[in-house]
Formats: structure tokens, sequence, C-alpha cells
């Protein structure tokens, strides 16, 4: 199910192939034993940021996808505020990532599957409209939601399936 901000009236026309770009980043987090989440920043049509979910290699609690794809798009323009962006993401954000993304000044958040436990934009919450925050994110869930689930799932499935040493 798509969720799109009601606010939220802007071109969708490279949503997927971002997404696409997302999913290529979790594959490798996945290939390192990561958790496969993948993020890409993007401002002006161009990829500014990407990352992969790497707590575990970077030992970093905060090294999620979103957090390293901020991270690297804030240095490469030198800024801390990233006004006009979208951030693409494989999994609905938690409540670390969407704090993140609301100081940083992310535009619109685009992500695939949600993420029951623990996701803040849909599923815990609406974290995004809450009247509190200083900066308005839009959002919309669902794009490519399936084979972001799937990597997932993958991972999951053949991870209980290793034999503990």
């Amino acid at each position: 199910m798509r969720q799109i901000h009601p606010a939220a009236i802007i071109d969708r026309s490279r949503d997927r192939e971002f997404m696409r770009e997302a999913l290529a980043l979790a594959a490798q987090g996945a290939a390192l034993g990561e958790v496969p989440v993948g993020a890409v920043l993007v401002q002006d049509g161009e990829i500014i940021g990407r990352g992969f979910n790497c707590p575990i290699s970077a030992s970093d609690p905060s090294a999620h996808a979103e957090m390293v794809a901020i991270r690297a798009a804030a240095q490469a323009v030198d800024n801390y505020r990233l006004p006009g962006s979208t951030l693409y993401v494989t999994l609905e954000p938690c409540s670390m990532c969407a704090g993140l993304i609301v100081h940083s000044r992310v535009a619109r958040v685009v992500y695939g599957a949600l993420e029951p436990k623990a996701g803040i934009v849909q599923s815990q919450g609406q974290f995004f409209t809450q009247g509190f925050l200083n900066h308005r994110v839009l959002y919309e869930g669902g794009v490519l939601a399936e084979e972001c689930g799937a990597v997932l799932t993958e991972f999951f499935r053949a991870r209980r399936a290793k034999p503990t040493e």
C-alpha cells in the first residue's frame, strides 16, 4: 500500500530508478553480513550521498543506511542542511533516522518496505506529522515495496538457516 503525504505534489518520475540504486547498496551491505538496507540522497536529480547499513562492520550503532547517506551528502555539499533533497531508503526509517532527516532538512523521504516493529513514519507512529517539529518532511512509502521486502526476507531466512558455531 502506497502512503503519500497529502501535501506532496512532486515529480515521482525517477523514484523507482533511485530506489533501485538503494537496493543495490542494500545488497552490498548484505554481502558484508549487515542487515540489507540501502539509501541514496538525491538533490537536483543527482545522487549526492549513498549508504548501507554498517553498524556491525563500523562498530557504530548509528551507522544505519540513512545516517551514512546523509553524512556523505552533507560532506559532499559542505553543508549540514540538505534542503530540497530526497532520501530514498529501502526500509521505513526508525526514530533515530527520522530525527536526523528532520534536523538535516531533507525535503522528502521515499521508502520501500514497511518496518512494523520500529518504523516511525507509518508503522509505529506518524513522526513527520508531529506539530512540535520545526521542519515538515514529505513522505511516501511502498515504492518497490515487494523487492525491498524480499531482500530482507531472504537475508533473515538465510541467517536462520545457518548453523550456529
